[in-house]
C-alpha cells in the first residue's frame, strides 16, 4: 500500500492516479474525507499512512523538515520516502539527515501539475534522483512510471536544481513580473505575445508560497535571476543609448 501526505492539489493527483492501481491512503490536517475518498484512495490518519511500504509527502518544502520529524517515529523500518518537491538539494539533505538509516529514500520531480496532468500522464517528464534505495526497486519504480507514459530523466539533486533555477524559477519570476505589470489579452498583438501570456496562465495557477519556496529553497535560482535582470539592464541602456 501506498501512503501520501498532504491533500493539496498536487496531493489530489498523485492520489488519483495511484489509487487506479494501488491501495492507496491519505491524511491531511483537516477532514477532506469525502474528497479523498471520491479519488478512489481512502482517508486515514497519519500514523495509518506512516506504516505503508512507499510513503510520499505532498506537502510545501517550506513544512517539509517539521513533516519528517514528524513521521520518523512512525515509519516502518523498510519504508520508502518519496518526496515530490520542485527542489531537490534542499530535501535531499533533510531526508538523509533525519530519516533512520533503514528507511530508503528516493527524491522525485513531477514535472507537471494538475493542470497540464489532468487526462493523462503520457509524454509528461518526471525527474529521478537516486538517494538511499536497492537497486532493483529503483529499477521497478522506474519502469512502472515509464509504463504509464512518463518520460523519466535521471539526475542528481545538483544537476536538477541547476537546470530546473532556469527552466522553472526563472520561467514563473517572469511570469510573475509580467502578471504585476499588468499584461493582458489585447486586440492588437502578435504570436509572440500571446507565448508570454501563456507564461501567465501557467504561474498564476500555482500559489505564491511555491513561488516562494522555488527561489527560496533553490541556491541556484538567485543566481540565476539576478543574471537575467543584468542582461535585462544592458540592453535596456544600449536602447537608450542608441
Amino acid at each position: 500500500m501506498i501512503g501520501i501526505i498532504g491533500f493539496g492539489r498536487f496531493g489530489k493527483l498523485t492520489a488519483r492516479y495511484l489509487a487506479e492501481e494501488f491501495d492507496v491512503v491519505v491524511y491531511h490536517r483537516s477532514d477532506r474525507s469525502a474528497a479523498i475518498n471520491r479519488t478512489g484512495a481512502h482517508a486515514a490518519s497519519l500514523e495509518t499512512v506512516c506504516r505503508q511500504e512507499i510513503v510520499i509527502p505532498c506537502v510545501p518544502i517550506s513544512v517539509f523538515r517539521d513533516v519528517l520529524q514528524d513521521i520518523t517515529p512512525l515509519l516502518r523500518p523498510d519504508a520508502l520516502v518519496v518526496d515530490v518537491c520542485s527542489v531537490k538539494e534542499y530535501p535531499v539533505g533533510l531526508m538523509v539527515d533525519i530519516l533512520p538509516q533503514t528507511v530508503s529514500i528516493l527524491a522525485t520531480h513531477p514535472m507537471f501539475g494538475p493542470d497540464s496532468a489532468a487526462d493523462s500522464l503520457a509524454g509528461r517528464k518526471i525527474c529521478l534522483c537516486k538517494v538511499r534505495i536497492a537497486e532493483n526497486s529503483y529499477q521497478n519504480i522506474k519502469a512502472y512510471l515509464a509504463a504509464k507514459g512518463l518520460v523519466v530523466i535521471e539526475a542528481t539533486a545538483e544537476e536538477h536544481d541547476e537546470q530546473i533555477a532556469t527552466s522553472l524559477s526563472l520561467t514563473h519570476f517572469i511570469g510573475r513580473t509580467l502578471s504585476e505589470y499588468g499584461a493582458r489579452q489585447l486586440d492588437i498583438d502578435t504570436e509572440g505575445y500571446k507565448r508570454l501570456l501563456h507564461i501567465l496562465e501557467v504561474v498564476e495557477r500555482d500559489t505564491w508560497q511555491l513561488f516562494l519556496d522555488m527561489h527560496h529553497y533553490n541556491s541556484h535560482a538567485g543566481k540565476k535571476r539576478v543574471a537575467f535582470m543584468k542582461v535585462m539592464q544592458d540592453i535596456n541602456s544600449r536602447l537608450v543609448k542608441g
